[in-house]
Order: C-alpha cells, then structure tokens, then sequence
C-alpha cells in the first residue's frame, strides 16, 4: 500500500469533538488517550486489580494456581503448549481441577477452553495436540481446543512448504491467560523455557469481569473459525464453517472478519452504556455503585484509576486497530516525552520505523543482542537468524546516526548469561515525568509479522495510580538494567560479523521473521 494510506489515519484527528463534561472517570492525565475508545472497549478498574510479574518462575506458578483455583473457566490462547514436565505438570493441573468439577454434586460447571496455532502445535510426532487428546479424551464435554490455520497457507503452498517453514506463512500469534475472573496477559508461551529463563513480560488483571468476558468470547471468536481438535487427533471444522485452507478464502476472512469486530463493539456498546449509567447517571453518588452482582453482595466497587485497552491486530482479516493505535501513539508523543520500546526480534515497519525517525519524543529501544536471541545457535537456515537481525539493527542505527538523531533515539541490547529475551511492549513517560502513565503489552513484535500475517492482541493499561506507575517503571528499570547502549563499536566486534549471503538475503526474507 502507499504511504499516504499508510498515514491516511494519522492526518484524522484522532480525538473527537466532546461535549459531555469531564467526569471523575476522564481525567487530565489519563484524557489525553480516551481517543482510544473510539476503536475499541474501554475497561475502568482499580489499579489495587493490577499485578505486574517479572520473572518466568512467577509466571508458571501463577498458571497452576490460578488453574487449581478455577470453578467455571479456563481459557489459554497461545502460540503452543511444549511436550516437557513442566507443561505436563499444567496438563495434570488441568485434569485434577476437571476432576474435581465433574465430582461435584449437578453439572459440572467448569468448561476449558484452548486455543492454538495449528502449524506450531503440530509440529513432530509429540506435540501440542498429542499432549492435549487425553483432556479431550476424559472430559469430552468440558474441554474444546481449537487450532488457528491461516487462511494464507493453502494449495500448492501448503503442500510444498515443509515443517516449521510453514509457520513463517502466519500464525495465531495471541497469548491470553484466564482463569474465572482473572486474567494473565503476556508475550509467553506455554513452553518450559518460557517457565524458566526466557525473559518476557506478564500483568495480572484480577477480579476484572467485563475483561474476562471480553477475551473468553475473542478466543471463542477465533475458536470458531479454527479446526477443532478431536479426539482421535484429527481436525474438523465447526459445521457450516468456511474451511480455512480448502474453502473460499475471501468468504472465510470476511466471515472471521464479522465473528471478531462483533466481539469487539458489543464489547464497546456495553462498556459506553456502563460508563455512562455509572459516571454520567442522574442519580447523585451513582459513580460509586458497581453495575450488576455488586449491589446484591452489598460490596461496592473502587473508583476506576485505570483503564485497559484491548488492541487487536489481525490483518488477514482486515483488522488493524493495534497497528492504528501503536501508531497513533507514537505520533502524538511529544518532545521531551519519553518511549521506552522493547522487542525480542528487531524488525520494526517501515511505518513505525519513520514515525520514530520523524517525530520528537526521546526513544530508548531494548532488543536482544544476538546470544539471547531465541534463534542463537538453531540448526540449519534458522542459526543464521541471528545475523539478520544484526543486520537489520545495524542498518537502523546507521540511519539514526546518518540523521544525527543518537541522543533522541538510543538503541540498547539485553544481554543476561544463560537466557534468552523475549519481552515486548512500549511504556510512554510523558514530559516531565518520572514514572509511565501507559503501558502496552502482549504480543505483538512491532514488526511486519505482528503487523501484517499474525494474529495478536495486547492491552494499552492507562494508569494515574503512583504505586502502579511505580510498578510498571520498576519493571522497565528491571529489564533495561541488564543491557548494554549500542554504539557504533558495537558492530566492530567478531561475534556481530554478518555473512554476504545474510545481507543480501535479509531483504527478501525480513518479512517473513
């Protein structure tokens, strides 16, 4: 597409014309970015609900309680389940808390619900599925796992395409955790290295109803337009479903297209409507009354301090909110504010590229050095991965240092013995201050995978709370503390020597990593 197109939501204001005043729930900090409910469901909560986890260990053990603790859902979107102990210990959890739910007295309430990417979770003879049959197995009723095909992948292509290339193609790319009303949003997979020492980012949202709600029928959503895995490992489609690699793929993608955007605004005609009966409604004091059960228990719900944004980016099917929104953000962000953006595989758009080239905030950009990259010492063509990226890190810090732009925008590696990094996301400081009022996480990469073949989603958490300000820049701190500024000495060292045959190939293959 041409840039103007590229730009054509940039040069809309964004921010519409508001005539109803500012309540309790539209303050002046947090107002600034209340444009972006004009895209997607806004989510008032307590930052008291808001957890930030820093470490894979935390993250793993807080999968198996929250599934021992589960009484009417689980719901996982991941790119894969692993096939080690550690995964096999959260299949055991989820059978035992299946059990425990079928023994009890009626119906059992409890219903599992897991969504995958089929090229990934099929990937060799033990894999994802295989792990996964025996629930199916045991619990028929309860358990439903769904594996995302891109419609993308078909015909010839498919045939000649081998294992683990054919996931360059696309891929369900999301990861959301939830668990009754909790929800864990994070870049990480359901693998033992995202368990251990692969680094990443994770925030617990608790007792968040509405945001439970609004992932459970999104992964429901993409769960009915997947192959749905059986009991005897083969796949099916739900019936009267599009098939998404033998039907018509113009009719599947706009069938997904409708199932995803309908999730999407009667999230956000709900929230409107709740927004405005609590914050705008007549009735004097009414901003401090929950909607629905809270009344009944006779409990009353904190006043919102923070609001969660889910940003969905599936451009097979014509849906780029995300993208629109990223890029909206890093447009509006003005001098002397500060953007710290980090991402385990360094392949910005071309887009995103320009706008932190173009425009006046101070960038600090963390990405992996070439030792943690999830790629370092793979077999074959994937091994060179790691020089691409050199390569492509290069090439940028080349313009940054041709356009005399290295105190604005600062480009650093993370380096830590023994592991590997994975984290993204993008935490906004406005001018002046010392903590980050916004917050974006999930999974997208920031470059042209994320952007244009993958499924992802990630929530943008505005914040006016010091203490989860404090939590989120601790997190930065944490992260950013273990790297190193990138110079130009940086690219004289042996171990960042890129092969001709990498440089010249990059070009052709970027778009596809």
């Amino acid at each position: 597409r041409s840039s103007w197109l590229l730009l054509a939501p940039l040069l809309t204001p964004p921010i519409p014309v508001i005539t109803a005043p500012p309540c309790s729930l539209c303050p002046e900090g947090a107002h600034r970015f209340q444009w972006i409910r004009n895209l997607v469901p806004e989510f008032g909560i307590s930052s008291s609900h808001v957890k930030v986890l820093s470490s894979p260990a935390e993250f793993y053990e807080l999968l198996k309680v929250q599934i021992k603790a589960a009484k009417q859902r689980v719901v996982m979107a991941s790119l894969y389940l692993g096939t080690g102990l550690l995964e096999q210990e959260l299949v055991d959890c989820l059978e035992e808390t299946l059990e425990k739910s079928l023994q009890a007295k009626g119906s059992p309430d409890l219903r599992v619900s897991i969504l995958l990417d089929y090229t990934r979770g099929s990937r060799g003879r033990k894999n994802s599925r295989t792990m996964l049959i025996p629930l199916l197995q045991r619990f028929p009723e309860q358990v439903r796992v769904s594996l995302f095909h891109t419609p993308n992948l078909r015909g010839l292509l498919r045939l000649l395409i081998p294992e683990r290339f054919n996931e360059t193609i696309g891929l369900q790319h999301i990861k959301v955790y939830l668990f009754d009303d909790n929800v864990i949003l994070s870049g990480a997979n359901l693998s033992d290295l995202y368990f251990t020492n692969r680094q990443d980012r994770y925030v617990l949202l608790r007792d968040s109803p509405e945001i439970a709600d609004f992932f459970t029928e999104l992964v429901d959503a993409i769960g009915d337009v997947s192959l749905q895995l059986q009991q005897d490992d083969t796949v099916q489609m739900m019936e009267g479903m599009v098939h998404p690699y033998q039907g018509d793929k113009v009719a599947y993608c706009e069938i997904a297209n409708r199932r995803v955007m309908e999730v999407i605004n009667s999230a956000r005609t709900r929230q409107e409507l709740l927004h405005a009966k609590t914050f705008h409604g007549s009735q004097p004091g009414s901003s401090l009354l929950s909607q629905q059960g809270s009344q009944a228990s006779g409990s009353l719900k904190p006043e919102p301090d923070t609001w969660i944004y889910p940003l969905i980016q599936m451009k097979p099917f014509g849906i780029q909110i995300d993208e629109m929104v990223t890029e909206t953000l890093l447009t509006e962000a003005e001098r002397d504010a500060r953007v710290y953006l980090t991402t385990g595989y360094f392949n910005l758009t071309q887009a995103y590229m320009d706008l932190i080239l173009g425009t006046r905030a101070e960038y600090r950009i963390l990405l992996a050095s070439p030792e943690v990259n999830g790629f370092f010492g793979a077999k074959g063509v994937a091994g060179a991965i790691p020089a691409a990226y050199v390569y492509i890190e290069h090439q940028f810090y080349s313009e940054v240092c041709y356009l005399q732009q290295q105190e604005r925008v600062q480009l650093q590696e993370y380096s830590r013995a023994g592991w590997t990094f994975h984290a993204k996301g993008l935490w906004l400081y406005l001018a002046g201050s010392d903590l980050p009022c916004l917050t974006l996480i999930g999974s997208p990469n920031f470059g042209y995978r994320s952007v244009h073949r993958d499924l992802e989603a990630q929530v943008a958490i505005v914040t006016e709370n010091k203490a989860l300000q404090q939590q989120l820049h601790q997190e930065q701190e944490q992260l950013y503390l273990c790297s190193g500024v990138v110079s130009t000495s940086t690219f004289e060292q042996p171990n960042r020597y890129v092969k001709l045959w990498v440089k010249l190939v990059t070009p052709l293959i970027k778009n596809f990593f």
